[in-house]
């Protein structure tokens, strides 16, 4: 069966989901070398760590590619694995690890644990579970159906924010409204929120461009993202620095880069130069056509992540694929407006290609559960 499986998996899918993963070993290396050597004396330090991330980002594919979803449906199952990741980030709050002003990852021998990248799964395995479940009574009681699992998700969010982690708070609410928009509710009622959520956005940046500094719910640091968002020149030496040698370092590298190994910008004027911005350091040494490659990957696995939930006849699967293709598509969008200065900086690392181990293993996990999905298709449609 597994064989018969392994024939039928989408290649469109794993080919960049593959590339994407060992190119990320390569660019972490690049990227971090001297802030390794800088740090603990051992150029390699990031690297050899981000090797071991991808390997075992392969096995969690590998068990996702396995794993049997009738287990994932089952709803003691499903509360369980929820009201774990809700304790586990009530205990964080007072017992984890404090890393750039967030409390927010657990720490263990080998890496630190960031629950909340487990809890962007569990939040779209729960709701795709919720929902599919709700489907035939959804359209006619929308208000409802939907309050419950609402609550449940909107306290998970605000147990992230409070640590604070306001990138992933934004991506899971992103996902929870595609997966709600997903769930069979009427095109004006889509249309409704879809206009509601902009207007709310802008509202909200218009409310913290006029009285940022008084408003009690928004900290220094992230007025100051937004103040380096607007004008980051004016605030070059402080909040708006990696922006702006973001910048040199996508300028100079052109269209074809100044070569692997070559980048100035790593070398202690971009922070961050091997998680967030890895992306700039990417075009520095790669160019334009770097990037272009890199996104590439990235727009072919989402898109075919979205093909094969619309393609599913399960409502439960359908709903896992478009919310694991949202989680990437969100992710990503964000981290490349940071870099490029569309969007105020997150914090939000690029799917598969930063360093990072709890981000590798669950979106390596979640690519596994997809190509899961489309093989276990192809198989039920050749034997028919």
């Amino acid at each position: 069966m597994l064989k018969d499986r392994l024939k039928h998996v989408d290649k469109y899918l794993v080919i960049p989901f593959l590339i994407l993963s060992l190119f990320s070993i390569v660019m972490v290396y690049s990227a971090s070398s001297y802030v390794a050597l800088q740090e603990y004396g051992n150029p390699q330090f990031y690297f050899i760590r981000q090797f071991m991330f991808v390997g075992l980002g392969l096995l969690f594919a590998f068990a996702g590619f396995i794993f049997p979803f009738r287990l994932l449906k089952k709803k003691k199952f499903v509360m369980l694995v929820v009201l774990a990741i809700i304790v586990t980030l009530m205990l964080l709050l007072i017992f984890g690890r404090e890393i750039n002003g967030a409390k927010g990852w657990i720490e263990t021998p080998l890496f630190n644990i960031q629950p909340a990248e487990f809890a962007k799964l569990i939040v779209i395995w729960y709701l795709s579970y919720i929902l599919s479940k709700k489907q035939h009574v959804i359209a006619n009681d929308f208000w409802n159906s939907i309050m419950a699992p609402s609550i449940l998700v909107g306290f998970i969010v605000a147990l992230i924010l409070i640590q604070p982690d306001t990138g992933s708070a934004v991506v899971i609410l992103g996902i929870s409204i595609i997966l709600l928009f997903s769930s069979g509710v009427s095109a004006r009622l889509g249309l409704l929120f879809g206009f509601s959520g902009t207007v709310f956005l802008f509202g909200i940046l218009e409310i913290v461009r006029r009285f940022g500094e008084s408003l009690p719910f928004l900290k220094d640091y992230q007025y100051q993202r937004f103040l380096a968002f607007w004008d980051p020149f004016a605030l070059a030496e402080g909040a708006g620095l990696q922006l702006v040698q973001s910048y040199y370092a996508l300028s100079r590298g052109g269209v074809f880069g100044v070569g692997i190994g070559n980048s100035v910008q790593k070398t202690g004027y971009l922070p961050e130069p091997y998680t967030d911005f890895i992306l700039s350091i990417t075009g520095e040494e790669l160019g334009l056509l770097g990037i272009l490659f890199v996104l590439g990957l990235a727009t072919l696995m989402i898109s075919r992540m979205y093909l094969i939930g619309i393609r599913s006849k399960k409502s439960f699967e359908s709903m896992m694929c478009i919310g694991i293709a949202t989680l990437f598509l969100i992710q990503a969008t964000i981290n490349v407006g940071g870099v490029i200065g569309l969007l105020p900086i997150s914090g939000m690392t690029f799917p598969l290609l930063s360093y990072g181990g709890s981000s590798m293993l669950i979106l390596s996990a979640s690519v596994g559960l997809v190509a899961n999905v489309s093989a276990r298709a192809n198989l039920e449609r050749k034997l028919k």
